[in-house]
């Protein structure tokens, strides 16, 4: 059966509620005015859809997809479609809106959406996959859209399937459309940087962070949970400006070296063996992934899943910093925890908007039809992340809050102004 029920969230907060439980902290900070919280906190459109597909035995199954936009305030939406067993309309809500926060924090002119289609794609051939991302693409037809929403890889889907939806949507439109979609292949107009954008903007957030914390990066030591995309990035330009990377984990386990681990060799094993660590010698691995979180390092990258550092384990943090390279890694129930033990935790909605940023600067050379170098785009989004954080530093200072309240404070703060000034619609 394509229909899975959507998984249980045991031990673990409703997204949906975790956002709004900061957001709401937020508004009353900012004494947001009633209509103007009414409209930011309720999405600005929900669209489910049902996908019959032809399966390779002939058979067809019918797969329910979800868009959210949750804001088209500061501009067209703009967020991931994911392809997981365990997605559910809460969720995709919670990431649209984390994504609206994300887009304004940075300041990119970019409202925030999220999709998600429930299925399992590693029990799903290549063609099969194809036939349900170009059937959802049609589903969003009218959706999507280079000035509306424009969708991005996210859990369970990555640049062959965004090539997919261009194709399928340029397809209905009679023409090329690049600026649908970003993620995309650098031969269909993907932006180079775009891979390592969020572990870049980790890297970024956290250096920011240990300067006001005078941590000095050749002295201080850091683990890294998660070793995908994002933490892996994180992990090799955090060690390349000066950090000793003593702790990475995935879905194997967790290895732990205090003497350091070398990342680039770590990341070679992976690739050759079959994108895991199992196995890996360079380190000990720990009796369960769990103690990574509680290592004795300055520095903690969550760059795994959401709700890893919850009220079960906050206490047991030794970290001095927390730099969130996943979405919503700690629990709202958590945060008092760690602000009482005096962790600073640079916000997911900061610290990974390194990936959103460059997806903005590749839709932005596919509307100039320009390809930018390499340079150009690190420079750039180094600068923005740099900007964002000293912004968010100083809010915190203002409303005496810590980092993550003080995140969508900005985020707020701005969106709210653009809807006064468009005048409400």
């Amino acid at each position: 059966m394509a229909y899975i029920e959507p998984a249980p969230i045991k031990d673990r907060e409703n997204p949906l509620e975790s956002m709004m439980s900061r957001f709401n902290i937020a508004a009353e900070k900012l004494g947001l005015e009633e209509q103007v919280y009414n409209v930011l906190k309720n999405p600005a459109k929900q669209v489910i859809v049902s996908l019959p597909i032809t399966m390779d035995n002939g058979k067809i199954e019918v797969f329910e997809g979800i868009r959210v936009i949750h804001s088209n305030i500061l501009g067209p939406a703009k967020g991931g479609i994911r392809f997981a067993p365990d997605v559910h309309l809460d969720e995709v809500r919670a990431l649209a809106a984390w994504m609206t926060w994300k887009c304004a924090v940075v300041d990119i002119p970019y409202g925030g959406g999220k999709g998600g289609v429930r299925c399992n794609p590693r029990e799903m051939s290549a063609g099969e996959i194809e036939r349900l991302m170009r059937a959802y693409t049609l589903a969003m037809i009218d959706v999507f859209g280079p000035d509306k929403d424009i969708p991005a890889p996210d859990m369970g889907t990555g640049p062959r399937e965004m090539a997919w939806l261009m194709d399928e949507y340029s397809k209905s439109h009679g023409m090329t459309v690049n600026a649908v979609v970003t993620g995309k292949p650098l031969v269909l107009g993907g932006s180079l940087g775009r891979t390592e954008a969020t572990g870049r903007g980790v890297m970024v957030s956290a250096l920011a962070a240990m300067e006001k914390l005078k941590i000095n990066p050749y002295q201080a030591t850091c683990a890294v949970q998660g070793f995908g995309n994002v933490g892996s990035w994180a992990a090799i330009l955090l060690e390349e400006r000066g950090l000793k990377v003593v702790a990475i984990s995935d879905i194997s386990g967790a290895y732990h070296n205090s003497n350091g681990i070398n990342i680039q060799e770590a990341i070679a094993y992976r690739d050759n063996n079959k994108g895991t660590l199992e196995g890996y010698k360079g380190a000990e691995k720990l009796s369960t992934p769990g103690e990574l979180l509680e290592l004795d390092v300055d520095v903690l990258v969550p760059a795994a899943v959401e709700d890893v550092i919850t009220t079960a384990n906050a206490d047991k943090i030794k970290a001095k910093l927390i730099v969130e390279g996943a979405n919503g890694p700690t629990s709202a129930k958590a945060d008092q925890i760690l602000v009482d033990k005096g962790v600073m935790s640079v916000p997911d909605i900061l610290a990974n908007a390194g990936g959103v940023t460059v997806s903005y600067f590749e839709w932005v050379q596919n509307r100039l039809g320009y390809k930018w170098t390499a340079e150009r785009v690190n420079r750039r989004s180094d600068r923005i992340m740099k900007d964002a954080f000293q912004n968010v530093y100083k809010a915190a200072q203002q409303y005496d809050v810590p980092l993550r309240i003080a995140a969508y404070i900005v985020a707020i703060d701005k969106v709210a102004k653009t809807y006064k000034f468009r005048g409400g619609f």
